[in-house]
């Protein structure tokens, strides 16, 4: 997937939510995406608890690199929500970033 593909799919779900949930106040739409962040960060972290063994047993039962995987989309895609709400070059913010952070490694081997 391009980033591109991706870009455009989060303008059609941000639409999609925005139906869905009507949310005309913006202070109440951001600490809603965030709170949905926060809450995908939290099952990630669950996930990689239990890839490390450090879960109850039912929930290492129940553990798999394909989870994951999906929880990590999940926060990718809960950031870019925020991006877009935000009105933030998610593409540009990201290659400006990269390019900073070869930079520091060209100047600091």
């Amino acid at each position: 997937m391009t980033i591109e593909k991706l870009l455009k799919f989060i303008k059609a779900e941000s639409g999609r939510l925005q139906k869905k949930y009507k949310v005309k106040d913006p202070s109440i739409k951001i600490l809603g995406r965030m709170a949905k962040l926060t809450e995908e960060v939290g099952e990630l972290s669950s996930e990689i608890l239990a890839a490390q063994g450090f879960q109850r047993k039912e929930k290492l039962d129940r553990h798999t690199k394909e989870a994951i995987g999906h929880e990590i989309a999940d926060v990718i895609i809960c950031t870019l929500l925020i991006a877009e709400y935000l009105d933030i070059d998610a593409k540009k913010s990201l290659e400006s970033k990269i390019s900073k952070i070869e930079k520091r490694h060209l100047e600091n081997p």
